[in-house]
């Protein structure tokens, strides 16, 4: 019971060092100031490599010292579930035991560690207070301070500052491939079948329809990305840049999918709807793909021509005041770069001409399969997102 106890109180405090370290921006090695925190594993006689305990430990030592840490007045002989950190200074700081048990191994002060036990939590919640803690990841991997440009900390962990962008809404809205072979027929007529039963189940409630609607748009860009990735890897070719195209194509799906979940709180029946959806769509898609790259990129085509227009009509809606057009939520406004007092209209806006983007992407590569071609000859448009 007590190496759970640890290995919670560990857990504990590597959060409130991470959250030290984002507010000081110290980088790892730096110890000029504060406690240096390491979390560790022990090596035990008789515990096998599945059962290895983590902690962590308080240190005032200098540079990246993993297996050897200095303790300054602490020795093999200490006994005790407490301990105080006392000092000013790194070279001052030290663990003074008092009291009970507490196990040390190591040939010397320079070699000491400590397993985890009512000393090092005791010691753990002094540190946690301490201004000035740096974090110091086992695997040598630390957190990075990221902040807006007006100096506020990013909230997000989904996307970083420098993956934001603005849409293009200048974009053409009206442009329709044309049908003039069998596959854009049945792609277009198959795409028209899907959204007869959404129009039924959905009707006017168009936050629940994007909802459900993105849901099922991530999923093409992820499978052919997957796939191409697949095939690059077998032929020992590159792609032309369009696995990054396709996934990218899937992520940003994904984020209007995050962003209208704040629009329309999906009910019960609706999450085990997109779950039913999404089993069947990904397993079809993923056959249709196999089996003709071609007419799956023409299908999402005109599925996003059919995006466009749903989209159209939502704006249509709220511009009639049948919809409500609120704030914008926070993670569009982040993401899409938009304007602090942005609505939901701004938010459909860059939606909509992000799905033009799309539309346009699986027609030129249903064009170049049309044309007997291969997709890594022909640069994949990157750079929207």
């Amino acid at each position: 019971m007590q190496s759970v106890v640890s290995r919670q109180a560990a857990r504990r405090l590597l959060r409130e060092a991470s959250r030290h370290f984002h507010s000081h921006g110290y980088a790892k090695g730096n110890l000029s100031l504060g406690i240096h925190v390491f979390a560790f594993q022990r090596t035990s006689p008789i515990a096998d490599r599945g059962d290895l305990l983590k902690g962590l430990l308080v240190s005032d030592g200098f540079g990246n010292q993993h297996t050897k840490l200095r303790f300054r007045g602490f020795s093999s002989s200490a006994t005790a579930p407490k301990a105080d950190l006392t000092g000013t200074s790194p070279d001052e700081q030290t663990i003074t035991p008092t009291a009970p048990k507490a196990d040390v191994t190591g040939t010397s002060p320079d070699e000491q560690t400590i397993t985890p036990g009512g000393m090092v939590k005791r010691a753990l919640e002094k540190a946690e207070s301490s201004e000035h803690v740096v974090l110091s990841d086992y695997w040598g991997i630390a957190p990075r301070k990221v902040a807006r440009q007006d100096g506020s900390p990013w909230p997000w962990n989904s996307f970083m500052p420098w993956e934001t962008y603005r849409a293009d809404t200048s974009i053409d809205l009206k442009r329709h491939h044309r049908m003039e072979t069998m596959i854009d027929k049945i792609a277009f007529w198959t795409v028209k079948a899907l959204r007869a039963p959404t129009d039924i189940f959905f009707q006017k409630r168009y936050g629940c329809r994007a909802m459900m609607l993105e849901t099922v748009a991530a999923v093409p860009g992820m499978v052919g990305g997957m796939l191409l990735h697949l095939k690059s890897l077998r032929k020992f070719e590159h792609s032309g840049g369009w696995i990054r195209a396709l996934l990218e194509e899937a992520e940003n799906e994904r984020m209007h999918l995050m962003t209208f979940m704040e629009v329309a709180k999906p009910k019960w029946y609706e999450r085990a709807l997109v779950v039913t959806v999404q089993g069947i769509f990904f397993n079809a898609y993923f056959l249709l793909y196999l089996a003709s790259p071609r007419l799956a990129h023409r299908m999402v085509g005109y599925l996003e021509e059919e995006a466009i227009y749903s989209y159209t009509q939502y704006l249509h809606e709220i511009d009639c005041g049948r919809l409500p057009n609120g704030p914008a939520p926070a993670i569009a406004i982040d993401y899409w770069r938009l304007p602090k007092d942005a609505t939901i209209r701004d938010v459909v806006q860059v939606v909509r001409a992000d799905e033009a983007h799309h539309r346009d992407v699986n027609h030129f590569a249903a064009d170049i399969h049309e044309e007997g071609k291969r997709l890594k000859d022909f640069p994949a448009p990157l750079g929207y997102h």
